[in-house]
């Protein structure tokens, strides 16, 4: 089986936490297919459904039978894990797709993932914050290497918002490598204004002046991300990806992203905040949208994984919300959600008392669900995509959905 793909279009993305990539990575893959090419995406960290699982099936044993025959050669000298496996699959349809353009997202770190086997058209880091530390280091600069290692010689770089210290990093490893780094902050002017919880934006690049655009996307941080999107469509043309202003514009506008700040009205009137937060910067970003645009305070249902930092995952949470459920989800990674609920409940007795939310536990995350829309017409969903992921499959089928 040939697995070469051609990587005239590949755009690569890596960055802190799914909630840094989230605009950046459903828009790109938006303002393709507005285009005139054929894109597409590898499996995502959220909640997806698979259409033809008849030709991804073909392909997953295809491609896990090449695996054991490679093993069995002494080629292969350990089993691939499922991310591996996985993005393996995803290549293998892309090139049976004939795939002109795909967007690939780093899933851990960049210098060691199963992704950087390709040499993109360009590539973007967006964000550098904790997180995995066990893997990717206990500093920003640990971290930033680690995530610097999808650059490539000669292939153009996009940066985000970094912290100096991570920004430092990435500008010595594309000077090391010969690659041309592009700084978002630098060259871009970025106007905003916040409606309703999504931002209207007008970007004025080195190229070309954009908007102004309704982000589709909600968060004050979205803004930042769409820059960082236009610019990498823009060095990506360079290289041959035909996207034009009007798709570029189409992505921001029309991007969707499942379990990222997003609302599903429930037919009984009640709304369900879904978001993926699941460390310390994603939940910082949520609780910012909170206070902002939720001063009501509404409830939280929470499960975080065992290999989590609960405390910098809820803590921030804690004074925007007035009940808290803890849950469990249907992983053996997920924290039981009696030890979630002593946990949270300790960091409750730390604020003021007049501040507190209430602190109850349901196992079931539907149960938790339901618990909760008797308390507050709105609830948050949050803590980890294994937790979000299962609750909006079980939603919607009550949702009031566009």
């Amino acid at each position: 089986m040939r697995t070469n793909v051609d990587t005239q279009g590949v755009i690569v993305s890596c960055g802190s936490c799914g909630r840094a990539n989230r605009l950046r990575f459903n828009t790109l893959n938006k303002m393709t297919r507005c285009g005139s090419c054929r894109a597409t995406l590898p499996p995502p960290a959220a909640p997806i459904e698979i259409a033809d699982t008849a030709t991804f099936d073909a392909v997953a044993r295809d491609v896990l039978d090449l695996a054991d025959q490679l093993q069995a050669r002494g080629t292969l000298r350990a089993t691939p894990t499922f991310f591996e496996a996985t993005t393996a699959i995803a290549f293998e349809l892309f090139r049976r797709a004939r795939t002109e353009v795909a967007v690939i997202e780093v899933g851990l770190g960049g210098r060691f993932d199963a992704t950087n086997v390709i040499a993109p058209a360009a590539c973007a880091i967006t964000t550098i914050g904790f997180d995995h530390q066990q893997h990717l280091g206990h500093s920003l600069a640990e971290i930033a290497f680690e995530k610097a290692g999808i650059i490539k010689s000669g292939t153009p770089v996009v940066a985000g918002w970094l912290p100096d210290e991570a920004m430092d990093v990435v500008r010595r490893v594309a000077r090391e490598r010969g690659a041309v780094l592009h700084e978002v902050p630098r060259d871009t002017t970025v106007d905003a204004s916040m409606e309703g919880g999504a931002a209207r934006v007008t970007f004025r690049t080195p190229r070309a002046g954009y908007g102004p655009y309704r982000l589709s996307l909600r968060g004050q941080h979205q803004v930042q991300n769409a820059a960082v999107a236009v610019r990498l469509l823009e060095l990506a043309q360079d290289a041959g990806v035909a996207v034009t202003a009007d798709a570029i514009g189409a992505g921001l506008t029309r991007a969707a992203w499942p379990a990222r700040l997003e609302q599903l009205p429930i037919r009984d009137g009640r709304h369900v905040i879904l978001d993926a937060a699941h460390n310390a910067e994603g939940a910082l970003t949520l609780a910012t949208y909170l206070r902002r645009w939720h001063p009501e305070r509404p409830a939280l249902v929470v499960g975080v994984m065992r290999d989590k930092d609960t405390a910098a995952i809820v803590e921030p949470l804690l004074p925007c919300v007035s009940h808290v459920i803890a849950t469990e989800a249907p992983t053996p990674r997920a924290l039981p959600a009696s030890e979630l609920e002593g946990r949270v409940r300790r960091l409750v007795d730390r604020l003021p008392a007049d501040t507190r939310p209430s602190v109850s536990r349901a196992d079931d995350p539907l149960e938790a669900v339901t618990k909760a829309l008797t308390m507050n017409e709105l609830v948050v969903v949050a803590g980890s995509i294994f937790l979000v992921g299962p609750v909006r499959e079980r939603l919607l089928p009550r949702a009031i959905l566009p």
